[in-house]
């Protein structure tokens, strides 16, 4: 649990040093901190650590209802429905989908997830994104009548989690329920593995 808490304190300082001072509105949330601001010195309090997450948390929600919009009319369409990945850039607004059909075309679901887990943590490691999102879909039961959307998310900030959302297709339109939202080991920011052994 302190390996947790070390590692969600590291991720929170070293996303506040990137972010940019003030969240201009919800559509942009990035944060600029001058150098002789209360937290220059690299140190956070516990209400600028809040502040923080509340970024991070802003830019995910930001992130997941763009890429949702454009993965439900794959969905609603009659095409198969394979996994796709979204990215947010480093100025906290932009929403990029990570374009890689000509490189996984004719590869199951599962190779293409894996794939698209790689190319980020690929992108994330050089700095370029704040946060990223796997969308896939796949069956609740073994009958198939039930499907849901999955979305693998992470930030920067150490935020990481799995939503599953059982949907249906009525009338060629999306409808969700409601979602559940699990913790997932970080996969893209950071390696679970070197953290939990205390190296980076």
């Amino acid at each position: 649990m302190s390996d947790l808490k070390k590692t969600f304190s590291n991720a929170l300082l070293v996303g506040a040093l990137v972010f940019a001072s003030t969240v201009h509105s919800q559509e942009q949330v990035a944060v600029e901190i001058p150098e002789d601001s209360a937290i220059a010195d690299g140190k956070l309090t516990k209400k600028e650590l809040a502040k923080y997450a509340v970024v991070g948390q802003r830019q995910l929600v930001h992130l997941i209802k763009k890429a949702t919009d454009q993965y439900s009319a794959l969905i609603e369409g009659t095409t198969p429905n394979l996994p796709a990945a979204w990215m947010l850039m480093d100025d906290g607004d932009t929403v990029k989908r990570v374009n890689l059909d000509g490189q996984i075309e004719g590869s199951p679901a599962q190779v293409r997830i894996l794939v698209y887990r790689a190319a980020l943590k690929s992108i994330a490691r050089r700095g370029k994104i704040n946060a990223a999102a796997i969308l896939y879909t796949g069956k609740l039961d073994d009958t198939g009548s039930s499907e849901a959307l999955v979305i693998e998310h992470e930030h920067r900030l150490g935020i990481s989690g799995n939503k599953v959302i059982p949907f249906e297709v009525e009338d060629g339109k999306v409808k969700y329920s409601d979602p559940v939202t699990r913790k997932k080991p970080y996969q893209i920011f950071y390696d679970e593995e070197a953290e939990s052994n205390g190296q980076s």
